[in-house]
């Protein structure tokens, strides 16, 4: 569902529940300069980089690091404004502006890390060129990989857009539909396991990984990486930006060691920025 402030309201008095690896949001975070740092991540790929930052450069800046695993999009942040969490990385800028402007939270983007880029996945066809008319197409639901996903599609010649509304567009903006596309708003973290269902889904990058998509090879198209606004990157609260703690982080999740060990680990899946 896009969100919503009521929605929104709702989480944010509520204490958000990690998901995934055990580790738990609860126990609030802490501005003490030693204390360890508690940061929000979805599972993959941000979950890995973390860890990777934790178990092999970290210690050099006396840093400590809880990661924090989240399935979704919407308790990282919330989870970040209500004090569980010192800062999150799994968003890109558009969505984080997004749930600012719903929910009138004051956080702060650090430093981006990497893209993932986003992509058309089916399980029925080889090629877009194959979709049939009124083919079923996934799209996530949040406001911002929604216009991102359809975005892609105008892309690749599939839909168009109504003038104006390329950087906020729906699926109720689409005037241009030759084949006359059927589009399902899925959750983001949904639309892998709808492949089955549809004849092609848009998918972010981290699910498909999580799903044991290779997007490299497994996308019918992918976005591009040049000029590309989506990075994901590191986010705090605004009374944390100056942080050193925060900075240190930042400065390691930008460091060239960590650009080698996403190039190697996910074999152009997740490009460094």
């Amino acid at each position: 569902m896009r969100i919503r402030a009521a929605l929104l309201t709702l989480l944010l008095a509520a204490s958000a529940t990690a998901c995934g690896s055990g580790d738990s949001a609860t126990g609030g975070a802490s501005a003490d300069p030693n204390a360890p740092l508690k940061v929000g991540v979805s599972p993959v790929p941000h979950a890995e980089v973390l860890r990777y930052v934790a178990d092999n450069l970290a210690s050099a800046k006396g840093l400590k690091i809880e990661v924090v695993e989240f399935t979704d999009y919407v308790q990282p942040n919330t989870a970040l404004v209500d004090g569980s969490l010192d800062a999150n990385y799994f968003q890109t800028v558009p969505y984080l502006d997004t749930f600012k402007a719903s929910s009138g939270a004051t956080l702060e983007w650090i430093a981006g890390v990497h893209i993932e880029p986003l992509g058309v996945y089916s399980e029925k066809h080889k090629a877009l060129a194959d979709l049939p008319e009124g083919a079923k197409v996934a799209v996530a639901n949040d406001a911002t990989n929604e216009t991102r996903g359809l975005k892609l599609l105008q892309a690749n010649g599939l839909i168009k857009v109504k003038a104006g509304t390329e950087d906020t567009a729906t699926v109720q903006d689409v005037e241009d539909n030759p084949k006359k596309l059927e589009f399902v708003t899925l959750e983001a973290a949904q639309l892998p396991r709808s492949l089955a269902d549809v004849d092609a889904a848009v998918i972010n990058g981290n699910y498909a990984i999580d799903a044991g998509l290779k997007p490299a090879d497994d996308a019918l198209v992918l976005e591009k990486a040049e000029g590309n606004p989506n990075a994901n990157g590191l986010v705090t609260r605004a009374e944390l930006k100056d942080d050193k703690r925060i900075k240190d982080l930042a400065e390691l999740l930008q460091s060239q060691d960590v650009k080698d060990y996403i190039t190697k680990t996910f074999n152009g899946a997740v490009l460094p920025v």
